[in-house]
């Protein structure tokens, strides 16, 4: 039995890529497929063949139409239906991300900005080159619709904010800069995860992270009454100015990463450990009691760690407020993880965005895409447990 290659090398990798019908192409060409033909079946409520009561049309056979891809253009077959009452939108949410990453290449040829190569992949991925018109006609027609999705109005009210950022390389008056990506992230009572702002700015500060934050307000966030984020000052400072009515609370996987900076290089105790499980615990007051203990146990040999912690680790005890149910995910911006891994995977490709609109364009359109994917899961935390949690809680100040 001839054994199986789990993991296939950068060779191997790139030559599935590179391959047609018999690789990654042909792969993702039958998968779509399926998703045509799974969408067909569920709108007609029947199989190919089926004889169902509850068959609502019959199908009419297929029409070709071709799915641009980073790995080429797909040849697919969409179905048809004789009443027309089949529609899908896997082109157009499929594309979007895409349509911005092509974009954001296409640019750095249209521009003079990149090399050949540069020239190479955007041919390589669209099937075509791209003229200056032609790249202006696509992205004008897609910034529209990033713009009417980043302005729309926030008519419900997120009890629970995640704001992050992160940094891409952009050259603006020929010199490339580190650019931050605002993200904000919100949890409806509904109990789902909606991608509410993403916006460039040239660094993070109190004035960037203000307008942002402003920005939210204006289209109609209410209703915040806790906030997840790191420790930077101008985003705290923002945070106190425009949401002064929420907790805060620090992520907590920074606040272990910023410990590091207390202790020599190469820890080989206990210590990073204990203070890492004090987040695992219940309820706050065994925090405390153990949190003691770390202190005597540790100060004679880190003293500076231990009189940083002691200063600084209330604010990420903010989260104990909240149900037991919802301490995993919100004390921390860890829920911001997949929409960070997804930028950073599609933006590598870029490299160097050739203005900061480009760098926008592939931020939203990614982040739509994630956020679309929140909306058709099933929800992300129980709100029920805070309702219930906000009950008891007066309850016992009443008493």
């Amino acid at each position: 039995m001839t054994k199986l290659k789990v993991a296939p090398s950068g060779a191997d990798f790139k030559a599935l890529l590179l391959s047609d019908e018999d690789g990654f192409r042909g792969v993702l060409r039958r998968a779509l497929q399926e998703v045509l033909e799974a969408e067909m079946t569920e709108a007609l409520q029947a199989e190919k063949g089926e004889r169902t009561a509850d068959r609502l049309a019959y199908r009419s056979g297929y029409y070709e139409r071709q799915l641009i891809t980073r790995v080429g253009v797909l040849e697919l077959r969409v179905p048809q239906d004789r009443a027309g009452r089949f529609s899908t939108e896997l082109f157009d949410r499929y594309q979007r991300s895409e349509k911005a990453l092509v974009s954001a290449l296409a640019e750095m040829y249209v521009q003079g900005v990149s090399t050949r190569k540069v020239k190479a992949i955007t041919e390589a991925l669209c099937g075509h080159s791209f003229s200056a018109s032609t790249i202006s006609e696509a992205t004008a027609r897609l910034d529209e619709m990033l713009k009417a999705f980043f302005e729309r109005r926030l008519a419900e009210a997120f009890p629970y904010l995640i704001l992050d950022a992160r940094y891409e390389r952009v050259r603006e008056g020929g010199v490339i800069t580190s650019q931050a990506v605002l993200v904000a992230i919100g949890v409806d009572w509904e109990g789902r995860r909606q991608v509410l702002g993403v916006e460039v700015a040239n660094r993070e500060s109190r004035s960037s992270w203000g307008d942002f934050l402003s920005g939210l307000r204006a289209r109609g966030l209410h209703g915040v009454e806790y906030v997840v984020s790191d420790n930077h000052g101008g985003l705290k400072a923002a945070i106190r100015e425009i949401l002064p009515e929420a907790a805060w609370q620090r992520c907590y996987v920074h606040f272990l990463r910023n410990a590091l900076d207390y202790v020599p290089r190469k820890v080989d105790d206990d210590c990073l450990m204990e203070l890492r499980w004090f987040y695992d615990r219940r309820d706050l007051g065994e925090v405390r009691r153990d949190l003691a203990q770390w202190v005597t146990k540790w100060q004679g040999k880190y003293s500076k760690l231990v009189a940083w912690v002691e200063e600084n680790v209330e604010e990420t005890l903010t989260y104990y407020r909240l149900p037991l149910a919802h301490h995993k995910h919100m004390k921390s911006t860890n829920m911001l993880e997949r929409l960070n891994q997804e930028l950073k995977r599609r933006t590598l490709v870029v490299r160097i965005f050739p203005n900061a609109a480009s760098c926008l364009r592939l931020t939203r359109a990614l982040a739509i895409e994630t956020h679309e994917g929140w909306l058709e899961a099933t929800r992300y935390l129980n709100m029920e447990h805070l309702k219930e949690h906000k009950k008891e809680s007066l309850r016992a100040l009443a008493a």
